[in-house]
Order: C-alpha cells, then sequence, then structure tokens
C-alpha cells in the first residue's frame, strides 16, 4: 500500500475542493469513513458492496441511524482496490474500496443482449494506483 496522493497528511474519506458538494443521509448501517456508499432505502445510505449504484464516498464514520456526510460531487482521497490508471472512470468496491470502471464488450452486429449500467460510474481517477490498498484521490461526479 501507498499513499500516491501526494497529501500523506489527509486521511481516507477527507476532501480539500472547496466546492465539494456533501450532503447527509440516515445510516441503515454502521458506514466508515472513506467508503462509497449507496442508496439501501429511501433517503438512506450504506456501504457499498460494490457493483452497485454508489452516490458517493462517506465523509465520517457513523452508526446506525446517525446522519452520515456524503460526498456527492468533488475531490476525495481513497482507497483502491488494485490497479487504477489515472484518468478512467471509476466504481464502488467490496470492502470500502473503489476500482476502475471496465467497459462492456458489445456485439453490436450480433443477436447477443446485454445491460448498460449508465449509474455504476463514480468519478474519475486523478492519479494512478498499482496495488491493493493505493491511496489516490478521485473526483466524485455524482
Amino acid at each position: 500500500m501507498a499513499d500516491r496522493s501526494g497529501k500523506s497528511w489527509m486521511a481516507v474519506g477527507e476532501t480539500d475542493d472547496p466546492n465539494a458538494l456533501i450532503e447527509s443521509f440516515e445510516a441503515e448501517a454502521a458506514v466508515t469513513k472513506g467508503s462509497p456508499v449507496y442508496l439501501s432505502a429511501d433517503n438512506k445510505v450504506s456501504e457499498s458492496p460494490g457493483g452497485d449504484n454508489a452516490i458517493g464516498v462517506a465523509v465520517k464514520t457513523v452508526a446506525l441511524g446517525e446522519m452520515c456526510p456524503v460526498l456527492k460531487r468533488g475531490r476525495v482521497k481513497v482507497t483502491a482496490n488494485g490497479p487504477i490508471t489515472r484518468g478512467t472512470a471509476v466504481c464502488s468496491a467490496a470492502n470500502g474500496k473503489i476500482t476502475q470502471l471496465v467497459d462492456q464488450p458489445v456485439n453490436e452486429g450480433g443477436s447477443a443482449t446485454y445491460t448498460i449500467f449508465y449509474n455504476r460510474k463514480l468519478g474519475t481517477a486523478l492519479q494512478s494506483a498499482t496495488a491493493d490498498g493505493d491511496l489516490i484521490f478521485i473526483d466524485v461526479e455524482k
């Protein structure tokens, strides 16, 4: 694990973006600062299990029933789930991490069917990660 953010004094889940958009939702379960979160019920969030439509990144650790501030737009420090190339789209992964969003191949000339996940993108990687546990900044774009 390496801190590739260039700001080792900042913790995961912290932002240095003065224009960041942060909204609060009730926590339907315990949430850890820096974890991607998704809407697990109406106006309630839980940590993302990965592969869902995460709405942002928790900027505070909260317990069940507490209000959870969620960064929905702006720059935030996160933990990578493996290699990520800067400039690529990222999405939620398991264990409070983010991963590179892989393009889905489409057979436009054939009869295959596929699903397009328009809302899976959490944001864009601002730095490259080379290993699981690397710390990088992403730009959340929800």
